[in-house]
């Protein structure tokens, strides 16, 4: 979603249509299913015509589907330019969050085995959920296009800056941002000219003002902005003079003071909600269907290699926040004690400050199958449900490790909470030796989340884990 908070306003009423729209894409449905039926069988294709509407039964299966189709579509991308969307893009983006939905409404069907008059209702709804949100598009799309070319229906603009800095700002704007503005006039802030900016300002019946002061005094930005001020005219000031490689910028206030905030994390969102929901009821889910395992596990570990079932160690959560990580023992009991010596006897086959060796003499036999096939990790979702970890993201550091970072720019790394899998899990695990390497994958995973990119993530886990993909 577009950081823009009028766009990201103009978003959330196109959601809320959609959701109004999906509703009432089912509401004819099961008005349409009676004549329907009557048409089939006056054509002689007999069909059994039940007196009941077929929607009432699944009402309550509504408020689920119709909120969470929005957000379905937000993943795929839909709401991404809603001014300038395609029909083929869109019609695909819309079959890949109706299947989705679709898988989840299927199950629900045989669960709660619906009858034959809400199977045709849903069956018949999908449909026409798809027609109304294409139309619904185009729609949009067409008011877009009809107001980019009316100069009486776009938003009155004046830009202000030096001139150099308007040219510039002007050539980085997408058109997607500037197809609805009239650029009324140019206001040099190098000068004292301030009579004549304000007579531009009524004259022209602006509505925002953008300031693009990369070299502009701040003093002659401050009277320019109570100016628009004063007049109820917005006040849009680009922060060019800050230069950003990942990170974001929003506005934020403290006490009531403006403050422009630079984020290179994720931002606060119901994507992000819906991660930490997902986290803490997949961890209880697997925690109680491995349950089982692990008294085998525990088994095995207490006949080969005495000592405890369990190895905790001190790791690094968000931001370098300690926390205990759980694990299955797959080493000796003093494992810990034989790491620097074993350093200088075997080496480290990864670089940087991990420590990764392929036939660790450390490892007893039970303990290679526990790793080769993740098992030893298990326990984390202990971590994941108490909120110390994520189903994905990151995996996490030993807190001895993190003063051996050389490059500053790698605990950026630290900045989301750790997970069980990432990328790096599913892209070979073991055979990547390269810290920097390791440490890439993690940021590409960071400044590319969204909720769909862990879905395949996990998706991806679960080949990689059963095939102990790139695990020795």
């Amino acid at each position: 979603m577009s950081a823009n908070r009028r766009q990201s306003f103009s978003i959330q009423v196109l959601q809320l249509v959609d959701a109004m729209l999906i509703w009432g894409a089912f509401a004819m449905a099961a008005l349409l299913r009676g004549p329907l039926i009557d048409w089939l069988n006056g054509i002689g294709v007999h069909i059994f015509k039940q007196d009941i509407s077929g929607l009432k039964e699944i009402t309550w299966l509504l408020f689920i589907v119709v909120p969470f189709a929005p957000l379905a579509l937000e993943l795929f991308g839909f709401y991404r330019n809603p001014l300038r969307q395609k029909f083929a893009p869109a019609l695909w983006q819309i079959i890949k969050a109706f299947t989705i939905l679709a898988v989840a409404i299927s199950v629900m069907v045989v669960f709660f085995r619906f009858n034959a008059s809400s199977r045709a209702v849903l069956a018949m709804a999908i449909p026409c959920a798809v027609l109304f949100l294409l139309l619904r598009a185009w729609l949009v799309t067409e008011h877009a296009r009809r107001a980019s070319i009316t100069d009486n229906r776009k938003e009155a603009i004046v830009l202000a800056g030096t001139p150099e800095d308007i040219d510039q700002w002007l050539r980085e704007v997408p058109e997607d941002e500037s197809m609805l503005w009239r650029i009324v006039g140019r206001h040099d802030l190098t000068g004292d000219d301030w009579l004549g900016f304000q007579r531009l300002l009524e004259d022209e019946a602006v509505e925002r003002v953008v300031f693009a002061a990369k070299h502009a005094a701040f003093d002659k930005l401050g009277t320019a902005i109570e100016i628009c001020e004063s007049r109820g005219i917005e006040a849009w000031v680009a922060a060019s003079f800050i230069q950003t490689q990942v990170a974001r910028p929003t506005f934020d206030t403290i006490g009531g003071r403006p403050l422009l905030v630079l984020r290179s994390t994720p931002d606060l969102s119901w994507e992000l909600l819906a991660k930490g929901v997902i986290d803490w009821i997949g961890g209880m889910t697997l925690l109680i269907l491995t349950a089982p395992l692990w008294v085998v596990v525990a088994i095995a570990i207490k006949i080969q290699s005495p000592g405890p079932v369990f190895y905790f160690q001190e790791r690094a959560g968000r931001y370098g926040k300690p926390f205990r990580m759980w694990k299955f023992r797959t080493m000796i009991p003093d494992a810990d004690r034989k790491l620097e010596e074993l350093k200088q006897q075997s080496g480290n086959q990864m670089s940087g400050p991990v420590f990764k060796l392929q036939h660790d003499p450390r490892i007893f036999p039970v303990g290679r199958i526990l790793r080769k096939f993740s098992i030893d990790e298990f326990p984390q979702f202990i971590n994941v449900v108490r909120g110390e970890m994520s189903l994905v993201g990151p995996r996490p550091m030993a807190m001895y490790e993190l003063p051996k970072i050389e490059n500053s720019s790698h605990r950026r790394k630290l900045s989301v909470k750790p997970g069980l899998t990432c990328i790096w899990q599913v892209s070979g695990r073991n055979e990547i030796t390269s810290f920097d390497e390791w440490v890439k994958l993690d940021l590409q995973y960071i400044d590319n989340w969204s909720l769909w990119l862990d879905i395949k993530i996990l998706a991806q886990t679960i080949p990689a884990v059963l095939l102990a993909k790139g695990a020795k």
